[in-house]
């Protein structure tokens, strides 16, 4: 009694608010129906490499976008939840650089949704990683905090440092997917203690958003050279050309 007292009061004090305006709604980590409408969730035919919605229906043959054909992924499959724009680009923004931690519980849940088709028994989830200078100014990882947040959801296991990132990198923002590749050498790598973890055993790469897919691709390579016996990618938002 004395808990439900305690839960009615802070309700009362702090109401449960939408992730993307600050409306009041009916449960914490949730939207309201206008942000709900608007936030741009992927649905229907998708590209299994990386989950951009593509036209036409599935024919029973492998469906890959324009830029998946162009340049052949190291992981196996992928898959995303919402795309980079609009409303689902601010939540993403606020998530990475707005102090904004809350938003990977509601994300985790869309994200596993978007992965079902990706998920093996015993796979283990690993978030890309960021160069110990920019964990400090940011004080956490969002991929990381994606990352945990699906493992909860799904069960399955989580290593959060699985991969290191020993070189920093400038800003990958307005930069070619060719100098995207070319910065990222080397960039990133398995961490030695963690070798044993991955060893025959299928990966799930998560990330934020993926652009080029160049992030993701290192970090996959990274994974089957130690030892992975696949990787599987998944991000929360997509950037995707509109036709």
């Amino acid at each position: 009694m004395m808990r439900m007292r305690f839960q009615t009061a802070v309700s009362l004090l702090y109401p449960p608010r939408c992730l993307g305006c600050g409306e009041i709604v009916d449960s914490d980590f949730g939207l309201c129906g206008t942000c709900w409408r608007d936030t741009p969730f992927i649905g229907g035919t998708v590209c299994e490499s990386c989950g951009t919605p593509v036209p036409g229906k599935a024919d029973g043959y492998r469906t890959e976008c324009d830029d998946c054909m162009r340049t052949p992924r190291p992981w196996t499959d992928g898959r995303s939840a919402l795309l980079y724009e609009g409303r689902a680009k601010r939540m993403i923004l606020a998530l990475k650089h707005g102090d904004r931690p809350e938003i990977a519980r509601p994300a985790s849940l869309w994200m596993a949704r978007a992965a079902r088709p990706l998920l093996r028994d015993h796979m283990l989830i690993a978030p890309v990683p960021l160069h110990w200078t920019r964990l400090l100014k940011r004080r956490y990882n969002q991929s990381a905090l994606l990352a945990q947040a699906l493992a909860q959801e799904t069960g399955l296991a989580v290593c959060p440092d699985l991969l290191t990132r020993p070189k920093r990198t400038a800003a990958l923002g307005g930069k070619t997917a060719q100098q995207r590749f070319d910065d990222l050498a080397g960039a990133i790598a398995v961490h030695p203690r963690r070798r044993h973890r991955l060893a025959a055993r299928a990966i799930l790469l998560v990330d934020d958003v993926m652009t080029t897919g160049a992030t993701l691709a290192v970090s996959a390579e990274a994974c089957l050279a130690a030892g992975a016996s696949e990787v599987c990618v998944l991000t929360l938002a997509r950037v995707a050309k509109r036709p």
